[in-house]
């Protein structure tokens, strides 16, 4: 019974990968009507740094946080565990000098075209799964996923997997929504939501915050510290509506046609933003924890 449960999962997790992979390959180029910089993430919004009416400053203080989080003073060597297009890379790089970065994506699209962004930069981009990477044990200085680990539903395969690539006492640092409690303890709207958001985004599932805690300190993460950032991401959310609207707009002048993957990308933006005003289910969280 256990084999065919792991199975099964393992096939959940190929056809996931796969659906990812699509969505990424066809739509990432239209993330730039989200940022120039194409961090494709949300933002975070730091009254002293940031105006919320530019996104792009938002997105990028994101970076700012996670990396600072990470301790980048000096030589290090980092994995960007689900990096998309590069943008957190770029970041990174041009702001830690000493620092070199290795990022993982399913999409070759995004390997061949973000790596070409990253110029000369100390970072290059590999066609991987972060379930299973080619990186030696105990060698990474740091690893980062922001809004990456959702896609496999934030699995103990993908927690543990960055264990095993980083030193002892390197850090990990994920930002993320994820659920407060149980799919099954969902009101209506809020599984309705889910629903959308996972199909929209290709999302196996959201994680729980309780059971992703449980999980990390079974594999043997030490110094857990959990942020609630909910009200800092939320004026970048806020932007989704007239993104979404611009990007429709842009396309109908253009006289483009959307493609399959951008409606279920949009989809998914949406459906992110009906989700994080239901802050009894679901929140944002930057999750720091050290081997």
């Amino acid at each position: 019974m256990i084999t065919l449960q792991n199975q099964q999962t393992d096939l959940l997790h190929e056809d996931n990968n796969s659906k990812t992979a699509e969505l990424y390959n066809e739509a990432t180029e239209d993330y730039e009507f989200w940022s120039r910089d194409f961090n494709m993430h949300f933002g975070y919004y730091n009254p002293a740094r940031t105006n919320p009416f530019r996104r792009d400053s938002m997105l990028n203080e994101m970076n700012r946080q996670i990396f600072n989080r990470l301790n980048c003073n000096g030589k290090r060597h980092l994995a960007d565990l689900g990096c998309g297009m590069g943008g957190t890379m770029r970041y990174g790089l041009k702001n830690f000098t000493e620092v070199s970065i290795t990022g993982i994506t399913l999409s070759q699209f995004q390997a061949t075209e973000g790596t070409k962004m990253l110029g000369g930069l100390k970072g290059t981009i590999k066609v991987e799964d972060y379930n299973a990477t080619g990186f030696a044990n105990d060698t990474m200085d740091g690893a980062l996923a922001i809004e990456s680990f959702c896609h496999n539903g934030h699995s103990t395969d993908s927690f543990k997997e960055a264990y095993r690539i980083l030193k002892p006492n390197a850090k990990l640092v994920i930002a993320d929504a994820f659920l407060k409690k149980e799919i099954n303890e969902l009101c209506p709207g809020g599984n309705y939501c889910y629903k959308n958001l996972c199909e929209g985004w290709s999302l196996e599932k959201l994680g729980n915050i309780p059971d992703v805690k449980k999980r990390l300190e079974q594999i043997g993460f030490k110094d857990i510290i959990i942020e609630d950032v909910s009200f800092r991401v939320a004026p970048s959310v806020l932007h989704v509506p007239f993104a979404i609207t611009g990007f429709i707009i842009k396309k109908l002048v253009n006289g483009e046609s959307l493609k399959p993957q951008s409606i279920k990308n949009l989809k998914g933006s949406l459906f992110a933003l009906l989700s994080g005003a239901q802050m009894n289910n679901f929140g944002y969280y930057i999750i720091t924890c050290t081997k």
